[in-house]
């Protein structure tokens, strides 16, 4: 009788143990440094974003979160670096609807979104914004469509890789448009960025983000933003759906993911706190001077929302054509 109820004993606390386990992690993490892989070049916002964030992190978690860029093939590089990590929460990724998208755009990448990944929360959106250098001869949206269809192929885009917003805003203008303007990848957002305002490529679909001050300065010309409404911050540029091509629309999201089998405790607090950063009224003030809109969501309508988002993809690759190229 007393070996059984030394196993009894025995059994019971190891059950304590492990239901105990979760809870002691979620107390103990972070007790290191926490990296945010950013697969996307510095300057853009992923970048600027990422850096918000580890710096409010660091301070409500009393650890360092480090920014570590790793640009490259359209995001895959790092994405990957992140998928192959340990899943203990040390190790995060910093993604966008590239990575929707590329569900599709790039189907033989050595990871699977929602099989190698675990939602942890979302960070904000915002709208594009359509430019061009000031020597392409047109003054307004219409003129610029004209302009491709009078000389088909002669003009080109620029986007930061294959599958990113830049690409896909400007696959989607080209199909709802009916134009044939050529695609010009680039390593990261930064280096686009710099192709067109040296002229080198004649139009771009940028972050407003990062984009806005640029066309403010005269360096770039604004023909439209891409959202259903006018910019709060660039009010005076239409959007591309009321400017020449009805029912357009394309935006960039942000959020934050974690290799798959992360402890559940630790995905919580991150989201958690992921939240209350951005519900901070100073974030919220900063980021809405810039054209940037706060998306606060819990772990489960983050998943809900990324299969969406991946569907809603498919079927734009599927309609326009797009190639990863």
């Amino acid at each position: 009788m007393v070996s059984v109820s030394r196993f009894f004993a025995a059994a019971l606390s190891l059950v304590a143990l492990l239901l105990a386990a979760p809870q002691a992690s979620a107390q103990s993490y972070p007790n290191r440094n926490v990296r945010i892989i950013v697969p996307f070049g510095a300057g853009g916002p992923a970048d600027v974003y990422a850096r918000v964030l580890a710096q409010y992190l660091s301070e409500s978690l009393k650890q360092s979160f480090v920014v570590e860029n790793r640009p490259g093939a359209g995001s895959i590089i790092g994405t990957d670096a992140v998928a192959k990590s340990d899943p203990d929460g040390y190790t995060l990724l910093l993604m966008s609807n590239t990575h929707t998208t590329n569900e599709s755009l790039i189907p033989n990448k050595p990871f699977v979104l929602m099989r190698d990944f675990a939602p942890v929360a979302t960070i904000n959106y915002s709208d594009l914004l359509m430019v061009i250098h000031p020597g392409v001869p047109a003054k307004d949206l219409k003129e610029f469509i004209a302009l491709a269809k009078k000389d088909p192929g002669k003009l080109n885009y620029a986007s930061s890789g294959p599958g990113t917003p830049y690409h896909m805003a400007g696959e989607l203008f080209k199909a709802m448009s009916g134009t044939d303007i050529v695609h010009v990848p680039h390593k990261g957002s930064g280096e686009a960025r710099n192709s067109v305002l040296g002229g080198h490529v004649q139009m771009m679909f940028d972050a407003i983000t990062t984009m806005s001050e640029n066309a403010k300065a005269g360096q770039v010309r604004a023909l439209a933003t891409t959202g259903t409404k006018r910019s709060s911050i660039m009010p005076d540029v239409p959007t591309v759906a009321e400017a020449g091509v009805p029912g357009y629309e394309a935006t960039i999201w942000l959020g934050i993911m974690a290799p798959a089998k992360t402890p559940k405790d630790v995905i919580t607090l991150l989201n958690t706190e992921i939240n209350k950063i951005i519900n901070k009224p100073e974030v919220r003030d900063s980021w809405a001077k810039q054209g940037a809109v706060p998306m606060v969501m819990t772990v489960d309508q983050f998943d809900a929302y990324l299969k969406k988002d991946v569907e809603k993809w498919a079927n734009v690759v599927k309609v326009t054509g797009a190639k990863a190229q």
